[in-house]
């Protein structure tokens, strides 16, 4: 595969080559108090976030306002979310009111930080564009609704989709209809939509895969409890890391229950950024601070005091550090011959001691 070229979101960038773009998701944490999420805005960009994400739906724009059992939240099955009764009173517990929308984009810009969102139908798309937002997000379930990738990839702008409920089938199809209505910057995130998801259910190998499978970037929407699987998922080469956040573990609202605090999440960061500094290049080159201990290497050293014209062996020479002695190799070749002059013990064994 050809080297991928960055894509700039903002005044950062998405590539091979940089550290991981690391986007917090407010999701409804914010527990619909507006205040609630300009603080997690201001916190997030605190904390290190390239990018801070909402999703901009409302109910109707979602879902049906119906009591048909289609409709009706799974009772009985663990689901975190089942007292909301339906989606509809879900998402409308949940959605960030559109009024918002402005005062949330003022206090980005005023952070400097990059706000954008995920989008979940046509409306929503002409909502964002009011704020000329320097990209969107697709969630998984909406990667079947073509019509929405078409509206979304003429805007021309970076495009970030969710694998969580889709084939690879349905991936190819919407990568497809993205590129094919001019969309050329692409960014897969692997995820799995468990909320909080197993960890052996995370699969992270698929990452490098993404990326060969659908030449462009890829990387992680991770539900996972803490932060070992971000600092994982940048060691096997993802470009984007985008993990859901909640003020404190006090807070609590619809998504809080797997989301990161603050504090974690800037460990996130600072981790993430450690991480792919470390992955660094092949280089069989010993670097500055290792080359400094080449000393601590091991090589032959007179280990008993020698005389003129006696015969060097093992009860004489040793294989010791530190490493300013002959190389260990020419012991062999080195027994048996003489000394030049006398040797006492601690003396380097080199050449020119050697008859």
């Amino acid at each position: 595969m050809n080297p991928l070229k960055d894509i700039k979101i903002g005044e950062k960038f998405i590539g091979q080559n940089q550290s991981p773009f690391v986007i917090a998701e407010l999701s409804g944490n914010h527990a619909g108090d507006i205040n609630k999420a300009i603080e997690l805005i201001r916190a997030a960009a605190e904390a290190g976030a390239d990018a801070i994400k909402l999703q901009v739906y409302r109910p109707d724009t979602i879902t049906l306002n119906s009591n048909k059992q289609d409709f009706q939240i799974p009772k009985g099955q663990g689901n975190k979310w089942e007292s909301y009764g339906t989606l509809y009173e879900l998402y409308e517990y949940a959605y960030t009111p559109w009024d918002w929308l402005p005062i949330l984009f003022d206090e980005a810009k005023r952070l400097n930080v990059n706000l954008f969102g995920s989008v979940f139908d046509e409306t929503s798309v002409d909502e964002l564009e009011k704020f000329d937002v320097p990209a969107y997000k697709i969630a998984s379930p909406e990667v079947f609704d073509i019509g929405l990738l078409i509206k979304v990839a003429k805007t021309k702008k970076p495009v970030i989709i969710s694998t969580g409920l889709a084939s690879i089938g349905d991936l190819d199809l919407a990568v497809r209809t993205l590129r094919d209505n001019g969309c050329d910057d692409i960014v897969i995130l692997k995820c799995t939509t468990a909320y909080p998801t197993p960890f052996d259910q995370v699969d992270l190998r698929t990452i490098p895969h993404l990326s060969e499978t659908f030449e462009c970037h890829a990387g992680l929407s991770d539900h996972t409890l803490g932060i070992s699987v971000p600092i994982v998922a940048t060691g096997l080469g993802a470009s984007v890391i985008e993990k859901h956040i909640k003020l404190d573990n006090e807070s609590t609202s619809v998504d809080s229950f797997f989301s990161l605090t603050i504090a974690e999440f800037k460990s996130m960061v600072v981790a993430t950024k450690e991480a792919f500094k470390a992955l660094g290049k092949v280089n069989y080159q010993l670097p500055p601070e290792s080359y400094k201990n080449r000393k601590g290497t091991r090589s032959l050293y007179v280990c008993a005091d020698i005389k003129k014209g006696e015969k060097f062996s093992d009860a004489n020479i040793k294989s010791v550090r530190p490493g300013y002695g002959l190389h260990t190799k020419y012991k062999p070749e080195v027994l048996g011959k003489v000394a030049r002059k006398d040797l006492s013990l601690g003396d380097r064994l080199t050449w020119d001691v050697i008859e």
